[in-house]
């Protein structure tokens, strides 16, 4: 019971984070993100598209890339989408932009 508490406390509330950060940052772009920043909760893939559409372009991923983290939801989400749209893990890599290795050894072992 005390671990699960302790997961809990210690997982980011990206909620806020990126409501401050669009507050101090981007204001005037508040209410393009309002409908994701009402949630209670961001899952990993949420976090993800919020990143970027706040930032966009490709040379931020790339530098930021190495950093990411998925748990076991996202990735089996990330699973299914391949699934759903018959995609390769090629495919797949470029469109989450990760390694194709990545993918494979998560199917290794989530599926």
């Amino acid at each position: 019971m005390d671990r699960q508490i302790q997961k809990k406390i210690l997982k980011p509330d990206y909620r806020r984070i990126y409501n401050d950060l669009i507050d101090r940052r981007y204001p005037e772009r508040k209410m393009e993100f309002k409908s994701i920043l009402d949630k209670k909760t961001l899952s990993t893939l949420e976090v993800i598209k919020l990143n970027q559409r706040i930032f966009g372009g490709n040379e931020y991923f790339i530098s930021n890339q190495k950093h990411r983290s998925y748990d076991k939801k996202a990735i089996l989400e990330i699973l299914d989408y391949q699934k759903i749209n018959k995609l390769n893990n090629k495919q797949l890599a470029l469109k989450f932009n990760m390694s194709r290795n990545t993918i494979g050894k998560w199917k290794k072992i989530f599926l």
